[in-house]
Formats: C-alpha cells, structure tokens, sequence
C-alpha cells in the first residue's frame, strides 16, 4: 500500500486531520476504517450538494513493512522510537542505509512534512488508531493538553490518563512536543490515541469508523448533521459499560531476556489486587502492585510493555 492512504478536503481552510493506521503492523482495524471513512465522504459529497469539508484528512500508514508481514514490527516497536535524539540519528543518515523501523520514521516524517507544507493548516489534529491482544475494552489516550482531553472525551471511549508518564518514544508525545511541525507551522492542538478493541475483532473497524467520524466533527471538519455514522451506537453502547476516565498507576517493562508470560484470562479493564499474581517471567511469578484494572495484558510474541495497571477516578 502506499504511504498516504487517502486524503479528502483541502479546498476551505480548517484543520488538518491526520490519522495513522497501523503504526503496528499487526493492527489492521485503523487501515480498514481509514479506507472505508474516504468512500463514504465521496459518497456524502456527490449525494449532497451542501456538504462542505474544512479542512483537510490526511490518512497515513505507519509501518508499511510490518502492515505486508502481518506484524507488529520487523526489528523494533516503531511507536516506542519517536525520541529525539532516535530521530536525529535517522536524519543524519542516508536513508539508502536504514533499514526496517528507521527507515519507516524516514518516510513518514518526509511525508507528514510535504502535507503540512502543502496545506499550511490553521490547526493541526493527529489520531492514532491501534487495537489490543486482549479483548474486552475500547479507551483513548490523550496528550496532556486540555484540549486533546477533551477530544478524547469526545470520541466516546473510556480516557486514559498519564500514560505518556510509563511508555517512551510515542509518536503522540513526539507530535505534542511540537517535533512534526517546521518553518513556523502550528503545534499540535488536538492529538489522541485510540485502542478500538481486540486485533481481529470485526467491530473493531466499527468502532475505528466511528471514532474518526467523531473526530472530524469534534475538529469541525464536518458538521454534526453531514455524514451519518451508523457506528456511533455500537460505540457508545459498548462505552457505557466502561469506567469514564482511569489514570495510570504502573507499567510493566520487559526486558531482554526476561522470558514474559501474561497468565491467560485477563482481559482489559478486569479489576486486580495488590500482590496478584498476573504473569511470570525468569525471577517467578509477576505481582500486581496495587488494586486497580488491568490494562493492556500482552497477548502476542512480540511488545515491550507486559501490562499497565489503572484506576478509575
């Protein structure tokens, strides 16, 4: 596939939406819905004669490589990279000599910059869509910033906060820093990450849909009566099961050589006790540190994060 999945608007000023799918490659859901959300917006603008779009939508794929191999990433985990001085070592090298997840940063950053050159936008906007190993919870994770809370809010998903606080080198934070921007371009003024279900989950596409749709509209790139978003209900439908707003309490890295093992069952958002055995690894059994909701369980060969705890507020 290409880099720039699709990309519709651009004619009226407004913000410049991007949203990334499958920054992990064996996270197909956000791609699926990327490509879905372009054909019912041509739709909605041959069909309607007063839809109007402000802004622009830009939808990229992260890791092409891995996206083709159906994994999570071929040498490292591409949204655990995003750190300053990883990106300046990619840039100071001829991208002829990169190779895997350094050269998708290569690429994607050539590419972010010549649509944000290209439009010059008044706002800029960033969804990063993922799904999980386990089942049983959709959520968003926001920047710190008010404003990317309250985005979050309203995509209608369970908000997450202070995660940025347990995991490094996210392609958000590195956006909220300011780092995707040059020559006097906007900051970014909304950014969030959202978890739409399990893998292969068909209505984690549904959810990703609905989501997006959401956002277009909480950026007013659309109004709320311009195109109908038959998943909005399956959304909050499962939302509402869901606790509000959890904060995160701890994060389990793994380590090289650690032999991880989540102990099966688990599943996000299941409430845990303190000193409950969750996992093992070489040293024994792994306990939880504290009461709270699992978040997370690592379910797949590949991750460098076990599990996170939080708690609701």
């Amino acid at each position: 596939m290409d880099r720039i999945i699709g990309s519709f608007g651009g004619t009226q000023p407004g913000a410049m939406v991007l949203v990334f799918g499958a920054l992990h490659g064996n996270e197909p859901a956000g791609v699926r819905a990327l490509g879905a959300i372009f054909q019912m917006l041509e739709r909605e603008a041959a069909d309607n004669p007063n839809f109007r779009f402000y802004g622009k939508l830009v939808g990229v794929l992260g890791n092409r490589q891995a996206f083709a191999a159906g994994q999570r990433f071929i040498e490292k985990d591409l949204n655990r990279q995003w750190t300053n001085d990883n990106i300046r070592r990619i840039q100071h090298n001829e991208t002829v000599g990169l190779a895997a997840e350094d050269l998708e940063i290569a690429e994607l950053m050539s590419a972010i910059h010549i649509e944000i050159t290209a439009l010059r936008p008044e706002v800029l906007v960033l969804l990063d869509m993922h799904t999980t190993s386990a089942g049983g919870g959709i959520f968003c994770i926001p920047t710190d910033e008010k404003a990317s809370l309250r985005l979050a809010k309203q995509l209608y998903a369970p908000v997450i906060l202070n995660l940025f606080e347990g995991v490094e080198g996210t392609l958000l934070r590195f956006a909220a820093d300011g780092h995707l921007q040059t020559g006097g371009f906007p900051k970014l003024a909304f950014g969030a990450a959202f978890e739409a279900g399990q893998h292969d989950e068909p209505l984690s596409v549904s959810r990703s849909i609905a989501a997006i749709i959401n956002c277009l509209r909480a950026t007013g790139c659309i109004q709320p009566e311009d195109l109908p978003n038959p998943y909005e209900a399956v959304l909050q439908e499962y939302s509402n099961r869901l606790p509000k707003v959890t904060r995160l309490r701890y994060v389990h890295h793994i380590r090289p050589g650690d032999d991880f093992r989540m102990r099966p069952g688990y599943v996000n958002f299941q409430p845990v006790q303190k000193d409950e055995p969750v996992a093992d690894d070489v040293t024994g059994p792994i306990l939880s540190p504290d009461d709270g909701l699992m978040l997370m369980p690592l379910y797949q060969p590949k991750g460098s994060d076990g599990f996170f705890i939080v708690q609701e507020i």
